[in-house]
């Protein structure tokens, strides 16, 4: 790649462009960055000849007129993550001459759009892969989609008689739906209503694992979780069923300790705990037929491999492997069948298959606007201290001692302008000569191997803000909740070394509204490197692993809805390896403010109104009123975000 140097003047290549923005690491194997410095997709990583120039994707959304923000849904990915996990669990139950099966289901909670449920449904039927609901909302979707009779529908969840009512409508259709207890009172209405209409249901029994989980869900098991039955309770839960000749209704056995689990230990210990609870209730006389190790499998979000939340320590095998092997250990020990296995992995399932393209639309800089510094004669002692000082610093032996009188001066300038002792130029001037000295500093702490602590943070400091054409709150509600790192990159430029630092702003009215926690050469980062704007075509950053929840988590913030969407599929025959299959549309502000129980077209007449009166007072020429009528009417109907189409 030539001699292009990064910021502490290394050679740069596109190893280093992976090793600082870690891609590969990441991206799961469906992202990487091509020999031309851009973003590509493989779709399915068995057939690395196929894959999709990111740059090809957002010319052809921009020849077609679609504006930005948008979701791009990479539909190859979401059916490859399905394929992926169904295919390792028949891999391993084979290699472990396992006597069960899996029968995986998704958590619809996890990613609710039709588009996406409609997919993994598709691509999982050859598997009778399931789903999961976790409320009547969901159950109603479910009971519409999933309608092969050998896949599973779970359902999890606070319930009460309505939901249940739904859940034996799923039996008198054929269906394998399992109602799984989460308390002991819904037991009890499940008897009496099956009894009443003469349904028998299928039942299922979640369990307060004692297995202490790690991460931010870890209290998603213990004697303090919010769902389950305490050991007492599953016994008791048993033998009632029993006592109302509901013996053989009892199949299944669920536990869940914990979504995005980093650390392989807990789901062994958990693994290990539910075997024993299942083979003590086969041994008690019930015929379970499941063990659900409900969700947990992680995600790679920051590449580390690691412990970390946004990690994990383990591979789709390992984990695979340590749920079957687990099981088996402790059945065959038992002397107990091997019960069929289902998992809800909902986030590994999704998350790589969407992200968010943003455009950066402007630049927020520490120093601003740099104004002229040229001396007088009657300038304040501290203005001319500071312009001494930047004219000889490249004399200068010792660049902290720079950093602290430069600081000091600036202080003492900040409080002489509060005095009147200075004028506001001459603060302006003591400004520019301050952050043009800071530029100097961290020049030459970059080229040092040692940096003193109290001038690490100088990269922050004069980092600059990039201001990107989104909403935080709507399309990474989870950055912004409980600070999950989410992959931001730029698409396109990795073949040249980045030119900056800088954190990301939306353009929401929040100052919550930003992104300033990144993982950069595999380590934790306030900044991110990142390119000049150019002047000629706009600059755009992908925000990746968006698909698990952050699609319909976010809200109306500032009343930007959602953005438009994408969706993508490969096609070996076609030049650019794509097509853009569909176009879902975003909302429009009339859409967002009529949920909020507005009425646009009454506000249409009424600002209509306040133009026609201006116009008959002779303020506003009739043909004027006519063109901001017009272009009120034309807002109402736009996209919520700016319009930055060129």
């Amino acid at each position: 790649m030539g001699q292009n140097k990064n910021q502490q003047g290394q050679t740069w290549s596109i190893s280093e462009a992976e090793r600082v923005y870690g891609v590969s690491s990441w991206g799961g194997g469906y992202f990487k960055i091509g020999d031309n410095g851009h973003i590509h997709v493989i779709p399915e990583p068995s057939t690395p000849d196929v894959k999709i120039d990111f740059k090809a994707v957002i010319d052809e959304i921009r020849q077609e007129g679609i504006e930005f923000p948008v979701v791009i849904r990479f539909h190859d990915v979401l059916r490859a993550q399905v394929v992926n996990i169904n295919e390792t669990f028949r891999k391993v139950i084979d290699s472990a001459n396992y006597q069960g099966v899996y029968r995986g289901v998704y958590p619809i909670k996890v990613n609710q759009m039709r588009e996406v449920v409609e997919e993994i449904v598709d691509a999982g039927a050859p598997y009778d892969f399931g789903l999961e609901a976790g409320s009547k909302p969901e159950l109603l979707a479910v009971l519409a989609y999933n309608t092969n009779p050998e896949a599973l529908t779970i359902l999890n969840g606070y319930k009460d008689e309505e939901f249940m009512r739904l859940a034996l409508l799923g039996r008198r259709l054929g269906r394998k739906v399992v109602v799984v207890i989460e308390k002991f009172s819904e037991l009890v209405s499940l008897v009496d209503l099956s009894k009443r209409l003469g349904i028998e249901p299928i039942v299922g029994l979640r369990a307060k694992m004692q297995v202490k989980s790690m991460g931010r869900w870890q209290g998603s098991s213990g004697s303090r979780a919010k769902f389950g039955l305490t050991i007492a309770e599953i016994i008791k839960a048993a033998r009632y069923l029993e006592s109302h000749d509901m013996h053989d209704a009892l199949k299944l056995l669920h536990f869940h300790i914990g979504s995005q689990l980093p650390d392989i230990r807990a789901i062994k210990d958990a693994v290990n705990e539910s075997a024993m609870i299942y083979a003590e209730l086969i041994h008690m006389g019930f015929a379970l037929e499941y063990v659900d190790v409900g969700g947990g499998l992680g995600i790679d979000y920051d590449g580390s491999k690691s412990t970390n939340d946004s990690s994990r320590n383990y591979t789709l095998d390992e984990y695979v492997a340590d749920v079957v092997y687990g099981l088996r250990e402790v059945c065959d020990l038992e002397n107990v069948p091997h019960p069929n296995i289902v998992t809800e992995s909902g986030r590994a399932i999704t998350a790589h298959h969407s992200c968010v393209i943003t455009e950066v639309v402007g630049e927020i800089a520490p120093d601003g606007a740099e104004i002229d510094t040229t001396p007088k004669d009657d300038d304040h002692t501290l203005l001319k201290n500071l312009y001494e000082l930047h004219q000889c610093i490249e004399q200068q032996q010792n660049y902290q001692e720079v950093y602290n009188d430069a600081t000091q001066w600036k202080e003492q300038a900040s409080e002489a302008f509060k005095l009147r002792v200075i004028s506001l130029e001459e603060l302006g001037k003591i400004e520019t000569l301050y952050w043009q000295i800071m530029r100097k500093v961290q020049a030459y702490y970059r080229l040092v191997d040692f940096v003193p602590a109290e001038l690490q943070s100088l990269d922050f400091s004069l980092s600059s803000q990039y201001l990107c054409n989104f909403s935080i709150f709507q399309s990474a509600v989870d950055s912004w909740a409980i600070d999950q790192i989410l992959p931001v990159v730029p698409l396109t430029g990795m073949d040249k070394p980045p030119t900056k630092d800088c954190s990301l702003v939306d353009i929401t009215c929040d100052s919550d509204g930003k992104i300033d926690k990144f993982i950069v050469d595999h380590e934790m980062s306030d900044v991110l490197p990142m390119y000049d704007i150019p002047k000629d075509e706009p600059l755009y950053l992908g925000m990746f692993l968006t698909g698990a929840y952050q699609d319909v988590m976010g809200d109306m913030h500032n009343l930007f809805g959602r953005l438009n969407e994408v969706h993508i599929f490969s096609y070996d025959d076609d030049p650019e390896d794509f097509y853009i299959e569909e176009v879902v549309k975003g909302s429009n502000v009339d859409k967002v403010l009529s949920v909020m129980q507005y009425h646009p077209d009454a506000m249409a007449r009424d600002v209509k109104k306040l133009i026609d009166r201006q116009v008959a007072e002779g303020n506003i020429k009739p043909r004027e009123g006519v063109k901001w009528t017009d272009f009120y009417e034309q807002c109402l109907s736009g996209y919520t975000y700016l319009s930055t189409n060129k």
